[in-house]
Parts: C-alpha cells; structure tokens; sequence
C-alpha cells in the first residue's frame, strides 16, 4: 500500500511540474481532436507520428513541435488556433530560470551581447547547442537534451524576425577556438557564423585572445532595448539568470559593451579571423 501511495505522490508531484503551456495546449488539441471524431491512433496516422507521441503531448508530457501544431492544425481544422500557442510551448522548453528574459528578448528592437567562453546561443548550430547540453552536470535525459535544442533553435527567428532587431554579437577568441565537438562540428560551426554575419541587422565581432584586462573579464552579460523602449540588462552563471531594471546598473552595462565594442576586432577582421580558423581545419 506504502507503494502505491508513493507512486501515486510520485506522479501528481511530476504532473505538477509540467509547464501549464503544454497542458493546455494538450486539453485543446484534444477538444479538437475529439471535435474531428478522430482517436489518437486516427489522428497520429494523420499527421505522421505515432499513438504514444500524440497521447503524450494530449497529457501535456510532452511539448508539440512545430511540424506537428502545423499538421494538427491542417487536420483538423483548427484556424490556427494550435500554431499561435507555438512559441509559448517553445519558450517553456526552456531551462526556467531563462523564460523570463525569453519572454523580454522575443520583442526587442536591440540586443547587445558578450560571450567569452561559449558561441552565444542565438548564433549556434543545432549540433553545437546539442553538445553544450550535452556537457551539462548534472547530466540531462536525451528528451531533456532535445527539448532544450529545439527551444533555443527557436529563439533564433529573433535573427530575420519582421520588424528587424538590431543585433551585436561580441565573442572571445577563446570562445571559437575551444572545441566543443569534434573538428567537423567546429568547422561549421564557424562556417554558420560567417553566414549569419552577413545579415544586415547582424554585426559579429571577435575579441582577440591576449587582449589584457578589459570590461568583459567580469563574465558574460547581455544589453537590451525593449519595444517600450526601456534598457534592460542580463547576466547568469551556473543556471542562475538575472535581469537588471535598475538605470544605473543598466547604464554601466552600456559603458562597458561600448569599451568592449572599441577593443574587439571589428566586423571585417571578425570575419577574417573566423575564415582562417575554417581553413585550418
């Protein structure tokens, strides 16, 4: 009995757990579904995933991926009703301390950036996002793992989203030549930067290895200006993120991007820098 009720706490502790997002989003699919007169085997059929996918996303267990909201929506008729809870469902894949600024970046006209040990998440390949999570300890689950890969390959739609946000990317030298796979993931990784370079809301800068003390040695940090046209800050470390409203220390963290964006190779020798690393592979 001790057992069963264990379980039993067990499971409305995890059910709990899940994002609200993805239960209600499961409760509508479901109306709809049953709406059709189609059971979960019928409709799984439909739109080319399995029995088991399509319950667990129904429960809420399991967060729908784009390609399986848009068939759902086509199949059932929906209206678009399924795609516009998307990016909800995206951003709560998402490690939580992180949905906050999500929520923040998803609408703004600039973001300002410095990473100086990792390539910033917004321009990494998936298989470079994939070996990051990979590396996490404590070690995520496979299904963690792709959760979190599939949320921040969304966030990047901000890159050629309508209206244009304007875009800085600062990254350490260290931060390209650190391998975080092998040779061929690192290749493209720097061939993907080169790429998203040459947009014209993007500016990729590199600092150089060597260069001294300057702003950026007190660790990675992110500026922002809102729709509302408010500056916001935000740093994290060690799976603890931090959003800065204060005008003052808002105000620092522009003082110091700027410093960084003088001392930093500009974006023409950035992107020299990036072609000889690609060559030498």
């Amino acid at each position: 009995m001790r057992d069963t009720r264990n379980s039993r706490a067990t499971k409305t502790k995890e059910d709990s757990d899940l994002p609200g997002v993805w239960v209600a989003y499961g409760k509508l699919l479901q109306h709809l579904r049953k709406r059709a007169a189609l059971n979960q085997q019928a409709l799984g059929e439909a739109i080319g995933y399995s029995l088991e996918q399509v319950a667990s996303v129904e429960q809420g267990r399991r967060p729908a991926k784009e390609a399986f909201t848009v068939a759902a929506d086509r199949v059932l008729a929906a209206g678009g009703v399924l795609e516009v809870l998307q990016a909800d469902v995206d951003r709560a894949k998402l490690p939580q301390f992180f949905r906050n600024f999500a929520l923040i970046e998803a609408e703004v006209l600039s973001r300002f950036s410095y990473d100086p040990l990792l390539v910033p998440g917004l321009l990494q390949t998936e298989a470079y996002a994939r070996a990051v999570f990979g590396g996490h300890c404590p070690p995520f689950s496979e299904e963690l793992i792709d959760q979190h890969a599939e949320a921040r390959l969304s966030r990047q739609k901000l890159l050629t989203r309508d209206p244009l946000a304007e875009l800085s990317f600062i990254i350490g030298e260290e931060a390209l030549r650190d391998p975080v796979g092998d040779s061929e993931l690192m290749r493209s990784q720097w061939q993907h930067l080169l790429r998203v370079g040459t947009l014209r809301n993007v500016e990729v800068q590199v600092m150089p290895a060597g260069q001294g003390f300057h702003p950026g040695k007190n660790g990675p940090f992110v500026t922002v200006q809102t729709k509302e046209l408010r500056h916001l800050g935000y740093f994290e470390s060690q799976g603890v993120g931090c959003v800065v409203g204060d005008p003052v220390e808002v105000s620092s963290f522009g003082l110091r991007y700027g410093k960084l964006r003088s001392q930093a190779l500009n974006v023409e020798a950035s992107a020299r820098l990036i072609e000889r690393l690609v060559g030498e592979t």
